[in-house]
């Protein structure tokens, strides 16, 4: 291997072929591993292949590992026999069943692993997680959290984990996040690995949320993959939202379908309302377009778009659905209007589904409704929401003239209605509001993939009654009314009002978006005249929540969003300069400073890392003088 010496920045090879020793470089003990990564389309570059997702085969694979008990190789099956040959060891792997050749890998390593089975219909199938030596302790919540989310996708999608093995493995510098290799499936090493007195809560929830993300892809894209790479949301769409039900059954405590708003949702909006966004199904061609449709619009508008599909057709039929699409394209291939298809014959002919979702799917953005309300009548009418309106006249054709077929929904403090379809031909539509109802909210818990514009007086009384609201809802109206006043559309005296409802707020879902948002206000006034009473303003609702959740995180038994909702506040407060966060922040630093054994909680470390060392430098008179001489 070719490396640098720090000590006089020499070139040193050294070829342990020849030498059978492993080079030791300043001071330690380099070990060598061999790892394969091929999606999109790298597996060429490997084997001879025609390396198109649709043509499938299956694989024999040998590998040549070192005659050194400590190395392991591994592939997608499990291997069933080795020989001594004169270079090393010869390890054959069984017959694969037919898979896309992104999907092959193979891996030899001196990793060890943890272990253990999960229940796959009537058979125990056996489920290690691997990593260098050194870090092994770290592999065990993985394999718990991936146990649980691998036997409920077994049960929600009645097939059984179809290959005899599944391993997953931590490896140092991988270049993506992670990788669904079948049966043999990669991750970069903070994706997997966790240790409860090193990493924080949302550490712990990045690990889950990755390996129910790649477990996934064992149903959706690797047994049924897409036909062509235009379809690629098909395949990382439906794993991140399916990802979220995973998780949810093995961690039911951190409510991650309501997190799904968060995580998933609220950024590509974001995204979706400027015009550097495309639709979800686009034609690419080259390796470097393939490359680029792996992104937020893929995965979370592909989300949010199947999320709103569920809602409209009902969790029972979508999983049916999903099922029998599965079933009757084993091992085969698929493309978008196939999984339309087959959700068409569950919900028969009162919807349709291609329609709705071809508006959806076709064209980038998505919609916001503006409401005109003459009594108990509300009257939609819809456009394409943008954050800069200005920027309408240069954004590409649409194939449907950026008109949406939108579900149409609202909860009233009497309950939740029916569907009211608002079909992309027509020009408007008309819902009656439920006589005797004190308020209407339309798109329940956001689960719609559009926006809803409302009157003053409707938003006022919203506002009066937010504490009535689901904590969807309540999550939705802040997130809404902001961006909507982002784009001109509404005065932020709305949102701002919204906001007073936080002194009585201490969850973690409301306070990330509320965090995130006026901090960015803060951020535009910072040398404005309104600087110090706009954050006077925030650090007044934050208080009572900042009392509550306090800098003690020592608690085992605290709730996991109750550990986020303390970085998330404890953060806008040395934001907003309060004195007392910062303070703490200091002392804490301080103590860290003096005595680097004091531990400080892997939940609370950015935050005294940052603000306390900023005021730790402050307040301990640093200057720096310069002089010069004449």
């Amino acid at each position: 291997m070719i490396e640098e010496n720090p000590d006089g920045y020499e070139r040193i090879q050294e070829d342990t072929r020849e030498t059978g020793q492993i080079p030791k470089l300043f001071g330690r003990i380099w070990k060598y591993m061999a790892t394969s990564k091929f999606e999109p389309t790298y597996a060429r570059q490997a084997f001879p292949c025609f390396d198109e997702p649709h043509l499938k085969a299956t694989y024999k694979v040998h590998l040549l590992k070192p005659n050194d008990p400590a190395y392991t190789a591994l592939s997608n099956y499990p291997q069933y026999a080795e020989e001594t040959v004169a270079d090393g060891v010869m390890v054959h792997f069984n017959e694969t069943v037919p898979m896309s050749t992104y999907l092959s890998c193979f891996i030899v390593s001196d990793f060890a692993y943890t272990s253990t089975t999960f229940q796959n219909g009537d058979r125990e199938t056996p489920f290690r997680v691997y990593a260098s030596p050194h870090q092994l302790d770290k592999t065990t919540y993985a394999g718990a959290v991936g146990k649980s989310v691998i036997e409920y996708y077994i049960n929600y999608f009645n097939i059984s984990y179809p290959l005899p093995k599944l391993d997953m493995v931590a490896i140092p510098d991988f270049v993506s996040g992670a990788m669904e290799h079948w049966g043999l499936v990669t991750y970069r090493e903070t994706a997997l690995l966790y240790d409860s007195s090193t990493h924080s809560a949302s550490n712990k929830q990045r690990v889950a949320e990755v390996v129910a993300h790649e477990l996934a892809h064992s149903w959706f894209g690797n047994l049924v993959t897409m036909d062509w790479w235009n379809n690629l949301w098909l395949n990382e769409g439906f794993a991140t939202y399916i990802a979220d039900k995973g998780v949810e059954a093995a961690e039911p405590d951190w409510k991650m379908v309501e997190q799904f708003q968060i995580n998933t949702l609220h950024s590509i909006l974001s995204l979706d309302a400027t015009q550097g966004s495309h639709p979800i199904i686009q034609t690419v061609e080259t390796p470097d377009q393939i490359t680029e449709v792996f992104d937020t619009v893929s995965y979370n508008k592909g989300a949010s778009v199947l999320r709103m599909l569920e809602y409209v057709v009902t969790p029972e039929n979508f999983q049916k659905g999903v099922t029998n699409y599965l079933n009757n394209h084993l091992y085969g291939n698929a493309e978008t209007q196939d999984l339309w298809n087959e959700i068409q014959k569950v919900v028969g002919e009162g919807l349709n589904v291609t329609q709705f979702m071809d508006t959806f799917t076709v064209q980038m953005g998505y919609p916001i409704l503006e409401t005109k309300v003459q009594g108990n009548q509300y009257t939609f009418t819809q456009k394409r929401f943008l954050k800069d309106y200005e920027t309408a006249a240069r954004q590409k054709n649409s194939p449907l003239n950026y008109k949406w077929s939108i579900p149409v929904s609202y909860v009233t403090d009497l309950g939740t209605s029916q569907i009211h379809w608002f079909d992309y031909g027509a020009n408007e539509l008309v819902v009656e509001k439920p006589s005797g109802t004190k308020w209407i909210k339309f798109n329940p818990s956001q689960v719609g993939y559009y926006r809803v514009n409302y009157e003053e007086n409707d938003w006022n009384v919203l506002i009066e009654n937010i504490n009535d609201l689901s904590l969807g809802d309540k999550t939705h109206l802040l997130e809404e009314s902001f961006s909507i006043a982002e784009s001109g559309d509404l005065s932020y005296t709305i949102p701002l009002t919204l906001t007073k409802y936080l002194v009585n707020e201490t969850h973690y879902i409301p306070w990330s978006v509320a965090s995130s948002r006026l901090q960015s206000i803060s951020n535009y006034l910072q040398t404005s005249q309104f600087d110090s009473n706009f954050k006077s303003y925030v650090i007044g609702l934050l208080t009572p929540a900042y009392d509550k959740l306090g800098w003690d995180d020592s608690n085992d038994s605290e709730g996991h969003l109750e550990k986020l909702a303390r970085v998330v506040v404890l953060n806008l407060a040395c934001a907003m300069d309060y004195d007392v966060a910062l303070n703490e922040s200091k002392t804490r630093f301080d103590e860290w400073i003096l005595d680097p054994t004091v531990p400080i909680s892997p939940n609370l470390r950015s935050i005294i890392y940052k603000f306390g060392k900023f005021h730790w430098l402050r307040q301990s008179h640093f200057f720096f003088v310069f002089t010069s001489r004449a």
